[in-house]
This record gives C-alpha cells, sequence and structure tokens, in this order.
C-alpha cells in the first residue's frame, strides 16, 4: 500500500513515542474506561470545529502518512481553552493511547491508537536493522501475498514469535513485513471475525479495514490494506 518514503513518518512517531508509555503514577489514569473520555474529546473536537470556521485541532502530518494515522489529535490547541488538560488515557497526559481523527471531511471522528502496538514494532525494528546490518537483507521466511512475507524470528534471537495484542478481540496477532523491510500488524484474524458477523458483500479490490473501525474506538494502525477473496476471506490487497 505505502512506498518506503511513505512509511518513514510513522516511525518517525514510533520512535518518539517509544521509551516508557506508562510511568507506575500514570497506571491508574490509563486504566480508566476510556469510552467517556473518547466523548469528551469529541464534543471538545465539535466545539473547536465550530467557533474555527470548520478548522480541526490536529497536526501536522505528510500527506503520505497512512490514513489511520494520518490526523492526531493536537491537543495544544484545545487546552486550556476547551478543555483542563488532555483525557488520562491519553499519550500527551502519561497514558497509552493517540488520539486521532478519521472522516476528516465528512464526519471528524475520534478514534484510538494503541501505542502498545508501536512499542512491540519498535522493538522488532531494532533487531532487524541490527540483523540486515550483517547480512544486508532481513531474515525472510514465507511469502504470504505478493511483497508481504513472514520472519525467521529465531534469526532475529527471539524464543517465540513476538505479537501484538488485538484492540479489538483480545486475540494475539502476527506481525509481517514488505519486501521494503516495514513491519506491519497481521489483522486477518480479526478481519475474518467481522466479516462472518457483518455478512456484508464486499467489492473486488475493497479495503475492508473500516470494518474493524465501524464498531469500535480503535483504528487498526500500522497495517496494510486488506480485501477478501472469492470465498469472502481476508487477504492482503495487491496494488
Amino acid at each position: 500500500m505505502k512506498k518506503f518514503a511513505a512509511i518513514i513518518p510513522v516511525f518517525l512517531l514510533m520512535t518518539l513515542l517509544s521509551g516508557c508509555l506508562y510511568p507506575d503514577q500514570e497506571l491508574t489514569k490509563n486504566q480508566v474506561a476510556y469510552e467517556d473520555q473518547i466523548a469528551g474529546v469529541q464534543n471538545t473536537v465539535d466545539r473547536f470545529k465550530e467557533d474555527s470556521g470548520g478548522l480541526l485541532p490536529i497536526k501536522t502530518r505528510d500527506m503520505k502518512t497512512p490514513i489511520y494515522q494520518k490526523y492526531p489529535v493536537d491537543f495544544a490547541q484545545l487546552v486550556p481553552g476547551y478543555m483542563a488538560e488532555p483525557p488520562g488515557t491519553a499519550y500527551e497526559n502519561g497514558g497509552i493511547y493517540l488520539y486521532v481523527l478519521i472522516d476528516v471531511e465528512e464526519n471528524p471522528t475520534v478514534k484510538l491508537i494503541d501505542l502498545r502496538i508501536s512499542e512491540e514494532i519498535r522493538d522488532l525494528k531494532t533487531r532487524l536493522n541490527v540483523y540486515k546490518a550483517s547480512n544486508g537483507y532481513p531474515p525472510y521466511k514465507d511469502i504470504v501475498a505478493e511483497n508481504v512475507f513472514t520472519l525467521d524470528y529465531k534469526k532475529l534471537g527471539y524464543k517465540e514469535a513476538p505479537q501484538a495484542i488485538s484492540p479489538y478481540s483480545g486475540e494475539m496477532l502476527p506481525f509481517v513485513i514488505d519486501n521494503k523491510g516495514e513491519v506491519y500488524v497481521d489483522y486477518r484474524i480479526d478481519l475474518f471475525k467481522v466479516l462472518n458477523k457483518k455478512k456484508r458483500t464486499i467489492a473486488k479490490g475493497e479495503d475492508i479495514r473500516d470494518l474493524l473501525v465501524e464498531d469500535s474506538p480503535f483504528v487498526p494502525a500500522f497495517s496494510l490494506p486488506y480485501t477478501v477473496n472469492e470465498k469472502n476471506e481476508p487477504v492482503f490487497l495487491d496494488k
């Protein structure tokens, strides 16, 4: 889906967000229910948009930034005029979530990115860089789709394959790598479940990731696009 240059801002963001994402003194705030906090931020964004004549309180990102990471909420524009401080679950206030907007043209909607996923990717990327420095290329294992591969994690020093906790199902999701060496979460487990549940007809070549977003406060960050095959099963979308 993305050229290498389009991914650079994502991992610059991940680098900035690495380190200690959830210090001990912030754990209580991090663990509170986030639905009310999302609703509060949504109300604040709506008021800001109305007062500013349609502008949105978002940070500037390169136009090539992947869509789900493209419009992070800029709390600096909201505090203190519209809210006393960012919500406790927000990264800016010691939390583990990045607040972002989707559908900014038609219906700007507040969603979340779980930054613990970026921590897992950061560690994997660090090991990959060390391996590539010695070998010149990643330790590709199996071909999953065109230009999408699994990795031989033992060659990277892992005893077990690293995984990300799904914000949708709680399942452990694997990682994949593309031919440019960029790492992504593989959301096919979650997409398979939602496709079976929604029983929706999907057009050939349609990106189905929004199916995950419809009924969830989370976006499928750090992902490649997916569509369905003739059996209505999720597969990586070739481009």
